[in-house]
């Protein structure tokens, strides 16, 4: 029985050290699956790139007349939040029109946002069905093709925060401003040593 006990034990012990318990309250637990798109700067950007860092993704388009226009916004105070906090995380905001959104169309997107391109990426290069699929199964993020004779494509407003292995962590209402504070506060939480 002890040795039942100690076996027991040793075995909650073990699965208790591969278990990372984070510091903030979680509400996902995806793995991203494996991509490689093209940038604003017509670089490539894979999943790779971004092990290692912490990073916050959306899915948008330059066209959007509705929901884009906050999410982005909202995206943009958080990057200055964050950069005035000393907080270094990265931003993906992946492209569902990609058809449209070429490099130069998303260069002059993050331009009117005043996006800082050294830590915040907008990706294209891919087609409609590959970005479908990134979203949905990745990000368990609906997204549904423009109906006929609109441009307007439907996606998930979730910001999503991806912790350095690749695992999306928690999703924040992107369309709230309120969320920023959210966001904000989670990544305080977390240990210093873990945002390097």
């Amino acid at each position: 029985m002890k040795r039942l006990f100690i076996i027991g034990m040793t075995i909650s012990l073990l699965l208790g050290a591969c278990s990372s318990k984070l510091p903030i309250e979680t509400n996902m637990s995806n793995t991203v699956k494996d991509f490689s798109f093209t940038t604003q700067d017509e670089e490539d950007l894979s999943l790779e790139d971004l092990k290692g860092e912490w990073w916050i993704a959306d899915f948008v388009f330059t066209n959007c007349v509705t929901v884009c226009l906050p999410m982005t916004s909202n995206m943009s105070s958080l990057q200055d939040s964050l950069k005035e906090n000393d907080i270094e995380i990265q931003f993906v905001s992946f492209s569902v029109d990609p058809d449209y959104d070429t490099p130069e169309v998303l260069r002059e997107y993050a331009d009117e946002y005043n996006a800082d391109l050294s830590n915040w990426s907008f990706l294209t290069g891919y087609d409609f069905d590959t970005i479908k699929e990134v979203s949905v199964k990745s990000f368990k993020a609906p997204i549904l093709e423009a109906k006929s004779g609109s441009d307007q494509v439907t996606h998930d407003t979730r910001f999503f925060l991806v912790n350095p292995e690749g695992k999306i962590v928690k999703g924040y209402d992107g369309v709230n401003s309120e969320s920023m504070k959210d966001i904000i506060k989670d990544l305080k939480a977390l240990d210093s040593d873990e945002l390097l």
